[in-house]
């Protein structure tokens, strides 16, 4: 029996509206996303770190040593993906690093420190280390670090999220859509949304 796993972007799209979900994994229709604008800088941003940065370490937040593009799985969390850095700090903890083709702002999206939960759920599982926090690079904003502090709710509320992925992939579950209107005009599947 083949064991089903999420990935942090389908987490993403999930919290952007659950039905993205439904119509991607359960009625096959692509989004085409390699046509949006945000979604190829994105790939381009970190292609480019991946080669510019191999070498650099950032000392400021105690990083002695980092893998770069790291695919990570997890049977018992049922995720899977790929970390853009998994960092080595010098208190023995260690901490994923992703780059956002994005400008900072004064608090955390929720699809950001989501995403970085799953990371570090991967992380401690695969590496068998505590992992207290993560950072985000917001690239359009000069780089800028940001630092996220896990609290045991993160975690939870990630993992939940999954189990109700989970229940419409393999369910065919047609879940409710998002509350936002907003994000509904520049859907790829508004023409099918009922």
């Amino acid at each position: 029996m083949n064991t089903v796993s999420i990935t942090p972007t389908e987490v993403i799209e999930y919290l952007f509206c659950p039905r993205f979900i439904y119509f991607m994994e359960c009625l096959k229709i692509p989004q085409h996303e390699n046509l949006r604008y945000k979604v190829l800088m994105g790939r381009e941003v970190h292609e480019r770190k991946a080669k510019v940065n191999r070498e650099y370490v950032r000392k400021k937040i105690g990083c002695v040593d980092k893998e770069i593009s790291v695919y990570l799985s997890s049977p018992k969390y049922k995720i899977r993906g790929i970390v853009d850095e998994v960092l080595s700090l010098a208190d023995g903890t260690m901490a994923p690093l992703e780059y956002k083709f994005a400008e900072y702002r004064p608090y955390v999206f929720k699809t950001h420190r989501t995403q970085l939960a799953l990371e570090a759920l991967l992380i401690q599982e695969n590496y068998g280390k505590p992992v207290k926090r993560g950072f985000l690079v917001y690239v359009r904003s000069k780089n800028f670090l940001r630092e996220v502090l896990f609290k045991q709710s993160d975690y939870e509320n990630a993992s939940k999220i999954v189990e109700e992925i989970l229940r419409i992939v393999q369910n065919g579950y047609y879940p409710k859509k998002t509350k936002s209107k907003v994000k509904c005009v520049d859907c790829c599947y508004k023409n099918i949304c009922v």
